[in-house]
C-alpha cells in the first residue's frame, strides 16, 4: 500500500537547520509531484514547499523562500527540505505529500513535529 514516512523532526534552537526526509513506497515516485506541507496549532494547513515530477522545478512559500530548499532522489523514492535559519513560527507538524499531476490521488504522510524555541 501506499506510504510516506517523515523523519528528522524535532527540537531546533532559532537559527538553527534541520533536514526533514519522506520515504515513499507503493506508488511510482518519479510520476508525483512532491510537497511539504505544515500546520501550526491553532492554523490552517500551508504549503512550505514543492517540487514537479519532471524537471525538479520547485515552489515555495514566501514565508521560507531563501531558508528552505526541497528536493527528491527519484532512485531513492525520497523527498528532501532542508531548512535553514530556523525561526519560531516556523514551528509545526510538517507534512509530506505526493500528487499525482491531472488525477485525483494525493496522499499525505503522518507528519513530523519541528518545534524552533529557546
Amino acid at each position: 500500500q501506499v506510504q510516506l514516512v517523515e523523519s528528522g523532526g524535532g527540537l531546533v534552537q532559532p537559527g538553527g537547520s534541520l533536514r526533514l526526509s519522506c520515504a515513499a513506497s507503493g506508488f511510482t515516485f518519479s510520476n508525483y509531484v512532491m510537497g511539504w506541507n505544515r500546520q501550526a496549532p491553532g492554523k490552517e494547513r500551508e504549503l512550505v514547499a514543492m517540487i514537479t515530477n519532471i524537471g525538479g522545478r520547485t515552489n515555495y512559500a514566501d514565508s521560507v523562500k531563501g531558508r528552505f530548499t526541497i528536493s527528491r532522489d527519484n532512485a531513492k523514492n525520497t523527498v528532501y527540505l532542508q531548512m535553514n535559519s530556523l525561526k519560531p513560527e516556523d514551528t509545526a507538524v510538517y507534512y509530506c505529500n505526493a500528487r499525482l499531476p491531472y488525477s485525483d490521488l494525493h496522499y499525505w504522510g503522518q507528519g513530523t513535529q519541528v518545534t524552533v524555541s529557546s
